[in-house]
């Protein structure tokens, strides 16, 4: 019942997609309305991932995790989005909602640092919401501190609030 972490592949995308969504209700759903979590589709999230690797696949890394050769987790990490050149982006931990507490969060975390660091940068940055606090003290657990940068995006028609976290490597 080990965790394994292997680079994503194209035929991981679907399945990466519908996870994506599992984990985003399971995460979100105590401070966002149903109707905001219902779209887009796990079939749609997926899409979402193939068009967004196609665009990004030189700069971005996506990771994925087994537990018995079946996909509990990603992470997907690429340059800063505020420029820095010395950072690098953590742009999604997703996991299986029954993965939560079993070390898979913190495994994925521990390679994208890895990787980060490996390609020269000497910080690292995430934005997360601010109303996952789950997320927030698993980060904050891993060394990440709080910037003060704060931005708003849409999740379906809500509009939530996120904040900056970053650390060096």
């Amino acid at each position: 019942m080990t965790i394994s972490i292997r680079s994503a592949t194209e035929a991981d995308l679907m399945a990466v997609g519908a996870l994506h969504q599992r984990s985003r209700v399971a995460a979100y759903s105590s401070f966002l309305p149903p109707e905001a979590l219902a779209d887009p589709t796990p079939e749609a999230m997926g899409r979402y991932w193939v068009e967004r690797l196609t665009w990004e696949g030189a700069d971005h890394r996506m990771t994925v995790a087994e537990r018995d050769g079946r996909l509990v987790g990603f992470s997907y990490l690429g340059p800063d989005d505020e420029g820095d050149p010395a950072t690098g982006l953590l742009n999604a931990i997703h996991l299986e909602p029954s993965e939560r507490g079993r070390g898979t969060g913190r495994a994925l975390m521990v390679d994208a640092l890895d990787a980060m660091q490996a390609r020269g940068w000497t910080r690292a940055a995430l934005w997360v919401l601010r109303e996952n606090t789950h997320a927030r003290r698993f980060y904050e657990r891993g060394g990440w501190i709080l910037t003060g940068l704060q931005r708003d995006e849409h999740i379906g028609s809500a509009l939530v609030p996120q904040l900056r976290y970053a650390r060096e490597l």
